[in-house]
């Protein structure tokens, strides 16, 4: 197996850890999201581990919902700004890629394109925006409005502020800079270009004020599982993250999005298509299920409700024993409606449904020896199911620490993970080929 075809890790953290009783786990420090030290520990684990990049999922707003009990025992209603969070991490790691969430509802094209530039060369090429369009009602009226803006509007918005942000990426050719001292040419102008951009939603004229990057251009990410969103990705991202509960789920996901990449005159590495997995790992499975009853025991009612709720509808009127109802919300996400759909078919409770996904919320949950959860990710990578993996760490450090010591080596063993990094950025590592500029010919 070559490089190119090898298996694909991110790091995705959510606070101190996935679960959503993370905070209360023995050997956990709660106050750890609140301080760089826990960031940073995370990143050295997983570059260590040689992941691709460590990823911060991200909002604009307290998203979660319920009553003053429940809100008490979240850990994740304050968290870093992960643009202020990834150039201090940069600094002080060498090879793992930077992922930062930034909404295109609540940006301008032009900010977004001038911050990841500068993550980029701060980095040495490894930055990576993660596109979303934003969700929640919460966040809308952070930014003046009273309702989230239809989700078909966000998207068609969020295509062209996509466009925009790849056009001023390239407004300085690769040689554009002489620095000729003695000719006394800083840089070329016939190799810096204007975008002159009008279109329906934006107008930016540019050029950008940030050198042509390290890697040509920062990675995209995307994460949107709806029609609108696979579409996005298939036209304009380099890596889609996806929450597949099975492997069944996976492979219709990616054949999906892989199909579309013709269209837009894509080759099919050229998009890495990596699902979130949550692994509670031990020696043994014994050991393993240990963890797990743990964690579960340490779930708090209340906060297990609203956890569910922020994806499958308001259930403030139920009781955590009732049926998990149909709630009719066009808010609701993909991965809200593929829960509904699951308590369906398995007649789950509120209760029984949010301790089914307490651990990977809604992603690929996984609890057994190192060499189980490994066959498992192999699986899937060998069936085309995935390009690789986003692991989700149900709690930090000691879950991070576990899957990098017990369960990367018997990846590379098996010759699906690199041994060590292909390259210098986060491109090269993900196996994607450097972009030509728009201006080259």
């Amino acid at each position: 197996m070559s490089r190119q075809d090898q298996m694909k890790l991110g790091l995705s953290v959510r606070g101190v850890g996935y679960h959503i009783a993370a905070w209360r786990y023995p050997g956990v420090d709660p106050r750890g999201e609140m301080g760089l030290s826990h960031y940073l520990a995370a990143a050295r684990t997983a570059e260590r581990g040689k992941f691709d990049m460590i990823f911060f999922a991200d909002g604009v707003a307290i998203r979660e919902n319920g009553d003053e009990r429940a809100l008490s025992g979240f850990s994740t209603l304050a968290r870093m700004e992960p643009m202020t969070l990834l150039p201090a991490l940069g600094v002080l790691t060498e090879r793992i890629g930077l992922v930062a969430t930034a909404s295109t509802t609540y940006n301008a094209p032009y900010h977004i394109a001038r911050k990841f530039a500068t993550l980029d060369h701060l980095s040495g090429g490894r930055a990576c925006w993660n596109a979303v369009t934003s969700w929640s009602d919460a966040e809308a009226l952070n930014f003046g409005l009273k309702d989230q803006i239809d989700i078909e509007l966000r998207y068609e918005r969020a295509t062209e502020f996509i466009d925009v942000v790849l056009g001023l990426w390239d407004s300085w050719d690769d040689d554009a800079f002489l620095f000729d001292k003695e000719g006394g040419r800083f840089h070329d102008p016939a190799k810096l270009h204007t975008l002159d951009h009008k279109g329906e939603f934006y107008s930016v004229r540019g050029p950008l004020n940030v050198a042509r990057s390290p890697q040509g251009r920062p990675v995209v990410c995307q994460a949107g599982a709806s029609e609108k969103g696979r579409e996005m990705a298939a036209r304009s991202a380099d890596v889609v993250f996806c929450a597949a509960a099975t492997k069944e789920a996976g492979q219709t996901f990616y054949r999906q999005v892989k199909s579309r990449l013709p269209a837009y005159g894509r080759k099919e590495h050229g998009l890495k298509v990596l699902p979130g997995v949550s692994a509670i790992v031990g020696r043994t499975e014994a050991e393993a299920q240990e963890k797990y009853r743990l964690l579960q025991s340490l779930i708090l009612p209340d906060v297990g409700k609203a956890v569910i709720g922020t994806m499958v509808g308001d259930l403030s009127n139920y009781d955590v024993d009732d049926p998990l109802p149909q709630v009719e919300d066009r808010k609701i996400q993909s991965i809200g409606k593929s829960m509904q759909e699951r308590a369906r078919t398995e007649q789950l409770t509120i209760r029984q449904l949010y301790e089914r996904v307490a651990n990977g919320r809604g992603h690929l949950s996984l609890v057994g020896s190192a060499e189980q959860v490994a066959q498992t990710m192999i699986e899937w990578f060998e069936s085309g199911a995935c390009d690789g993996f986003n692991v989700a760490a149900p709690y930090l450090p000691g879950s991070l620490d576990d899957f990098v010591e017990l369960v990367v080596p018997i990846l590379q063993d098996r010759g699906v993970f690199r041994k060590d990094y292909e390259g210098a950025t986060l491109r090269e590592n993900l196996g994607l080929e450097y972009p030509e500029s728009r201006h080259a010919h």
